[in-house]
């Protein structure tokens, strides 16, 4: 009996995991309690790495966090594949069988372990079972013919390839159209929301005073498209407007149960905001700014009737990810809002549609729940949300920062009349001014943009006479309050990153 050699063999555990993964796609797509074996593993890995472990992913990938999480994931799955054949063709059956069944263990415990109920592990257990039959059949057809050829004859190692090849293709389109399906579910489940509904006092269009225009200079307004997106959720959660509810329950006096409906037909305002990432680093592209239209929270809730005590306002999301902020903030009259628009848009799927919390001043990781599922009353002493139990801090106003956009580090300037400019942020409270030190010079005042709300952020622009050489360009902002952005450096853990952005760039 002629064993494979081991690139063979490992060739067949593939075969055998892509046809799991393959079925386990499929399975997933047409349910709408299931989900691909994979993402429920990786949310499983984003909750269980520590703290420091998520922020380093961040500040290494940025926004394609999720997708080198993904990819490391793949790189595992095809080592560990390829180390079932080598063990099954080359050793021993039943071990081959038991890592296939135990892979399919591994995501049915994860599908458990999300709270979707017992059907969630139907694809992982689809998958394996598939897996196993792969594995088994090619196992058969090598030794079959092994033993009536005593050895491999040529023209059975074509077929045994052929065979194993098709099983690669078949497994390719059964996965892409398990993907394929899925994403046209999720986009189907927003189709109906295609227009938002009229604002009681629209804001005036953006004035070109607050928008320099310069080349290189982060506009005022965000994109849709190009607002960054930092959560935990590694596909974007399915929602049906049909069946999206949003329950406002905990402290309070009056339980209330809203549907789309019923939040489309309320009073909707309109609202400039700043959104900003507390890993964004100093200088870091974690912030964007957006118009946003939904419903004034401290509505709500004086509908809800806060009880005395309760200091904490949990949003809670469809899966299961939760944010917490004081209550002041939902109540002290800013524009804390259950946002349903975006620039003018219904909300994009990433961004949380159908409904999200937009709070004002407060980083995204205590107030920014996305695909907004419940709103709970209570208090700090009797509930940490996600980020708290990662010893992240329970309050988190936003620091004051300044960030030079143009030019850009390392940029070779035209020597000459130039201009250096950027972006500034204080949430809540505004900028009042920002300053740019060159080289050891003396700290230069930064014309100033219009400002259009002390939610958003602020333009600036120094005009400089560039000189030949190196040069170090530094700047600060001070905040609406008389206090200068902190020049201390520290990291972005526990509440947001401190210190004054500072590029260097080369005269010509």
């Amino acid at each position: 009996m002629q064993r494979p050699g081991r690139l063979l063999a490992a060739s067949v555990g593939l075969a055998a995991g892509a046809a799991s993964l393959a079925a386990a796609e499929l399975v997933a797509a047409v349910g709408t309690t299931t989900r691909s074996p994979i993402l429920d593993v990786g949310d499983r890995v984003i909750d269980l790495v520590p703290s420091w472990l998520k922020d380093a992913a961040i500040q290494l990938f940025g926004t394609n966090d999720k997708l080198a999480l993904l990819a490391g994931i793949a790189v595992i799955l095809v080592l560990y594949s390829a180390a079932v054949g080598i063990i099954a063709m080359r050793h021993r059956l039943l071990p081959g069988v038991v890592g296939i069944l135990a892979f399919g263990a591994v995501g049915a415990t994860a599908a458990l372990l999300a709270g979707r109920g017992p059907a969630a592990v139907l694809p992982a257990g689809v998958g394996a079972l598939i897996g196993v039959a792969v594995l088994l059949a090619l196992h058969r057809t090598w030794f079959r013919v092994s033993d009536s050829h005593a050895g491999i004859a040529s023209e059975d190692r074509r077929q045994f390839l052929v065979g194993l090849g098709a099983t690669f293709v078949t497994a390719g389109i059964a996965a892409g159209a398990g993907r394929l399906t899925a994403a046209n579910a999720a986009i189907s489940s927003g189709a109906a929301a295609s227009t938002l509904p009229r604002v009681v006092r629209p804001l005036p269009p953006i004035g070109a005073s607050a928008d320099l225009g310069l080349p290189g200079l982060t506009p005022f307004i965000t994109p849709n498209d190009e607002f960054y997106r930092i959560d935990t959720a590694l596909s974007v959660p399915r929602v049906s407007i049909e069946d999206f509810s949003l329950r406002i329950f905990g402290m309070v006096d009056q339980e209330l149960i809203f549907s789309y409906a019923d939040l489309t037909a309320r009073a909707q305002i309109e609202s400039d905001i700043t959104l900003t990432c507390v890993s964004n680093e100093v200088g870091g592209q974690l912030v964007g700014n957006a118009r946003w239209q939904g419903i004034r929270l401290d509505a709500l809730l004086d509908e809800a009737g806060v009880q005395a005590g309760a200091d904490q306002v949990v949003g809670r999301s469809i899966d299961n990810y939760t944010c917490g902020f004081p209550v002041a903030a939902a109540t002290d009259g800013r524009d804390a809002m259950i946002a349903l628009g975006m620039n003018g848009e219904p909300l994009p799927l990433v961004h949380g549609f159908p409904a999200r919390l937009v709070v004002p001043g407060l980083y995204g990781y205590v107030s920014a729940t996305k695909w907004l599922k419940e709103i709970e009353i209570t208090t700090f002493e009797a509930f940490d949300h996600y980020w708290v139990r990662r010893e992240w801090s329970a309050q988190a106003p936003i620091k004051t920062q300044s960030r030079i956009d143009t030019p850009g580090p390392l940029d070779s300037v035209p020597a000459g009349p130039g201009t250096i400019a950027g972006v500034a942020w204080a949430q809540t409270r505004g900028i009042a001014k920002v300053e740019v030190q060159i080289d050891d010079g003396p700290w230069q005042e930064a014309e100033l943009a219009e400002e259009v709300a002390n939610t958003t952020w602020r333009q600036w622009r120094l005009r400089w006479d560039v000189t030949p050489g190196r040069h170090t360009v530094t700047c600060r902002a001070t905040d609406a309050t008389g206090e200068l952005q902190a020049d201390e450096r520290a990291t972005p853990m526990p509440d947001g990153a401190t210190g004054w952005h500072s590029i260097v760039v080369f005269g010509d």
